[in-house]
């Protein structure tokens, strides 16, 4: 019997999830957590075979999870809404053996798991097509990421210079560059970008 732990936020989902894997004859759910957290909790103490993630959750995403789960004897498969070729560029580096989009059909998650404890990875074609298509180098320099790390961390211009022990009007001609090769108009914009792309440590 497969052993399963499944982790999302949205309570109905968790439950349809539940039992539509409870209806396959060599599955059983053992656990149902609704943020990381519990997810790293019930996987420690329960040692499913497999753990099904969603990412973005409350408290710890399940990306965070997954990474701290990385040494665990667990496989996880992360199961998202998000096409984003940074959140699956930073899964990869936590080692999942699956990644799925919510849209794919039901019978595929079984497929999947069963795929995955057989000693296979499994990853949305489209998400291989898009991480691979070399559209998602990070732009910036070494010195530009901090800068962006600090930003993020939500200190002013002032904050960031003295950290960096440079002047205001050089954070400032760093942050006029971050925000012209990122693309966007404004700091939450750069951060919400950097984000998704999956550039943050």
């Amino acid at each position: 019997m497969i052993r399963i732990v499944i982790a999302e936020d949205q309570r109905m989902l968790l439950g349809a999830l539940g039992s539509l894997l409870d209806l396959e004859e060599d599955m059983e759910v053992i656990g149902k957590a609704q943020d990381g957290e519990q997810a790293i909790e019930l996987v420690r103490l329960l040692r499913p075979d497999v753990c099904i993630m969603d990412i973005e959750m409350p408290g710890k995403s399940g990306l965070e999870a997954a990474e701290q789960l990385k040494a665990d004897d667990c496989k996880v498969i992360i199961l998202t809404t998000f096409a984003r070729s940074g959140y699956f560029e930073r899964a990869m580096r936590a080692g999942v053996s699956g990644y799925l989009l919510k849209d794919s059909p039901s019978d595929e998650l079984a497929h999947t798991i069963r795929s995955v404890l057989a000693g296979r990875c499994i990853y949305a074609a489209e998400l291989v097509d898009e991480a691979y298509g070399g559209d998602n180098e990070n732009p910036l320099t070494a010195r530009e990421k901090e800068v962006m790390e600090l930003i993020a961390d939500g200190k002013n211009t002032r904050e960031i210079a003295t950290e960096l022990f440079l002047t205001t009007g050089t954070i400032r001609n760093y942050i006029s560059i971050i925000l012209d090769k990122l693309n966007v108009s404004n700091r939450v914009e750069a951060i919400k970008r950097f984000n998704e792309k999956g550039w943050f440590k």
